[in-house]
């Protein structure tokens, strides 16, 4: 019997977790990576060296594949156009990938489709920015749906802005108070979209796989609980989260997914606004930190449907194993032993579970996550931030 060479371009830690999800299916893996130090390199058996801004690379690395698939969103758009005209099976396909490239086409193709957003425009220089802010203090623009907005005061500085390409966990985004705060957005030489700063009171993410043929699965609503723009902590499923607003939110992930034509895992990053709504922030199509909890925490991880979605096999069960199940991320600090915590965490916690990617420790970097679950959400939530804090070296009791 044959099993399909799933081929992966980013050797990151989530190219590393899916891979994982894939071997006990016998699924073979191929992997494009920068290193061969890179998270997901040291562990998958065949490793090609190269840059995936080059399409001879990448055409070179198609060959035996029978499917491509992402650990990052950067590969340019017109290399995967390329591949596709070459025959091959591209998940997400380049159509629908743009839209978690290219932040400017995701907000006009979910205003198109009616789905509620942040007031934005996309600007021209700073001069621009303060006429935007002016639009906002005067109550628009508003978004096709009529839907849009943050419900909060009528608007004006401060604004948010973001280049359009190239952004995450907080790089690539300012928030501006005047005109003269927003050069620098400018200086990178892409198109800088404009928003609103939403008056949120929490950021939540819905989560949903599709396979080609169209069959979908939706995880729980989660809240992501950010620090200095960087995910910290997960919790599933939201804490007193209105049960309409929760199917309003899967509902809403899933018509995303069908509309761009999604194939994969999608996240649908999103804000809960204080008058009680929720608007789209961002979009991410590969597994995502705000699914880490589905590793030890649902029936089938966001990894394991990941792999089934882009090979087209019957996708698995999204449900939760437990009542509420919390990830914490692990950043580096100025402890850089790790292993030597283990004897505590574990012992400690003898249900908890620990996600390491084999990188090296530097301040501030994701290095890991912890996994916690059971029926009391106050001591799950500490169990998860004591690991991660005792192994990060900020706890040391």
């Amino acid at each position: 019997m044959t099993f399909p060479v799933v081929g992966m371009i980013g050797g990151g830690q989530l190219a590393r977790m899916t891979h994982e999800a894939g071997i006990p299916l016998g699924i073979r893996f191929k992997l494009l990576s920068d290193t061969p130090q890179d998270s997901a390199a040291q562990v998958v058996s065949e490793v090609v060296l190269g840059d995936y801004r080059d399409l001879d690379t990448l055409r070179d690395f198609a060959r035996g594949c029978d499917v491509i698939t992402f650990d990052h969103e950067h590969v340019p758009t017109e290399h995967l156009r390329a591949l596709e005209a070459d025959g091959i099976p591209v998940r997400p396909g380049p159509d629908a990938l743009v839209h978690a490239q290219d932040k400017g086409v995701m907000r006009a193709k979910l205003d198109a489709i009616g789905v509620p957003c942040p007031r934005h425009r996309i600007v021209a220089d700073p001069r621009d920015v303060a006429a935007f802010a002016a639009e906002l203090e005067r109550g628009g623009p508003e978004g096709p749906s009529g839907k849009g907005g943050g419900g909060r005061r009528a608007g004006g500085f401060p604004v948010v802005l973001k280049t359009v390409r190239g952004g995450y966990d907080g790089k690539g985004v300012w928030v501006v108070d005047n005109e003269a705060e927003a050069e620098a957005p400018f200086k990178a030489g892409v198109p800088v979209l404009a928003e609103e700063k939403v008056d949120f009171v929490r950021e939540l993410a819905a989560n949903v796989v599709r396979s080609p043929h169209g069959q979908a699965v939706a995880y729980p609503v989660v809240e992501s609980r950010q620090v200095d723009g960087v995910c910290d902590t997960v919790i599933a499923p939201a804490p007193d989260l209105d049960e309409t607003l929760a199917l309003q939110a899967e509902e809403m992930a899933l018509r995303i997914a069908k509309e761009l034509d999604v194939v994969g895992h999608l996240a649908v990053e999103l804000f809960h606004t204080r008058d009680g709504r929720v608007l789209v922030n961002e979009l991410a199509m590969r597994p995502h930190n705000s699914g880490h909890w589905t590793q030890d925490g649902a029936i089938t991880s966001q990894f394991a449907n990941h792999v089934r979605a882009v090979l087209d096999l019957p996708l698995g069960d999204p449900r939760p194993r437990a009542k509420w199940t919390v990830m914490v991320n692990v950043l580096g600090g100025d402890y850089p032993d790790m292993y030597s915590a283990y004897l505590h965490c574990m012992a400690r916690d003898p249900q908890l579970k620990i996600h390491m990617y084999g990188k090296d420790v530097k301040p501030g970097r994701k290095v890991g996550h912890v996994n916690t679950y059971g029926d009391d959400l106050d001591d799950v939530l500490e169990r998860a931030r004591h690991a991660a804090g005792y192994l990060r070296g900020t706890i040391t009791e």
